[in-house]
Protein backbone atom coordinates (compact mmCIF):
# COMPACT_ATOMS: atom_id res chain seq x y z
CA UNK A 1 0.00 0.00 0.00
CA UNK A 2 3.11 2.65 0.85
CA UNK A 3 4.95 1.71 -2.22
CA UNK A 4 1.96 2.43 -4.76
CA UNK A 5 0.50 5.73 -2.64
CA UNK A 6 4.04 7.09 -2.85
CA UNK A 7 4.03 5.90 -7.07
CA UNK A 8 1.37 7.49 -7.74
CA UNK A 9 2.20 10.54 -5.50
CA UNK A 10 5.25 10.97 -7.47
CA UNK A 11 3.31 11.36 -10.74
CA UNK A 12 1.36 14.38 -9.17
CA UNK A 13 2.35 18.15 -9.16
CA UNK A 14 3.34 18.82 -5.53
CA UNK A 15 -0.41 19.97 -4.68
CA UNK A 16 -2.44 17.37 -6.31
CA UNK A 17 0.30 14.65 -3.95
CA UNK A 18 -0.64 16.59 -1.39
CA UNK A 19 -4.16 16.55 -1.85
CA UNK A 20 -3.98 12.34 -2.40
CA UNK A 21 -1.55 11.97 0.32
CA UNK A 22 -4.19 13.20 2.58
CA UNK A 23 -7.23 11.55 1.19
CA UNK A 24 -5.28 8.41 1.01
CA UNK A 25 -4.42 8.50 4.96
CA UNK A 26 -8.38 9.93 5.65
CA UNK A 27 -9.73 6.55 3.71
CA UNK A 28 -7.08 4.43 6.00
CA UNK A 29 -8.49 6.06 9.13
CA UNK A 30 -12.11 5.47 8.32
CA UNK A 31 -11.66 2.12 7.58
CA UNK A 32 -9.60 1.23 10.71
CA UNK A 33 -12.41 3.49 12.36
CA UNK A 34 -15.42 1.87 11.27
CA UNK A 35 -13.40 -1.51 12.15
CA UNK A 36 -13.39 -0.29 15.89
CA UNK A 37 -9.58 0.76 16.46
CA UNK A 38 -9.68 2.95 19.13
CA UNK A 39 -8.62 6.38 17.84
CA UNK A 40 -4.91 7.07 19.63
CA UNK A 41 -3.71 3.82 17.63
CA UNK A 42 -5.14 5.42 14.55
CA UNK A 43 -3.64 8.76 15.01
CA UNK A 44 -0.41 6.74 16.00
CA UNK A 45 -0.27 4.19 12.46
CA UNK A 46 -1.65 7.12 10.47
CA UNK A 47 1.42 9.02 11.14
CA UNK A 48 3.05 5.96 10.73
CA UNK A 49 1.86 5.09 7.29
CA UNK A 50 2.37 9.25 6.56
CA UNK A 51 5.92 9.38 7.53
CA UNK A 52 6.57 5.74 5.24
CA UNK A 53 4.67 7.12 2.35
CA UNK A 54 6.77 10.58 2.39
CA UNK A 55 9.90 8.67 2.75
CA UNK A 56 9.34 6.73 -0.30
CA UNK A 57 7.63 9.35 -2.03
CA UNK A 58 11.07 11.77 -1.51
CA UNK A 59 13.42 8.29 -2.73
CA UNK A 60 11.43 8.06 -5.32
CA UNK A 61 11.66 12.17 -6.56
CA UNK A 62 15.30 11.85 -5.50
CA UNK A 63 16.48 8.90 -7.42
CA UNK A 64 14.90 9.94 -10.49
CA UNK A 65 12.30 7.23 -10.72
CA UNK A 66 8.50 8.06 -10.61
Amino acid sequence: MIARQSRYAAELNPDSAERFIRQQLRIQGDNMRRRGVPDDQIAHELQGMEAAIRRELEDSVSTGGA
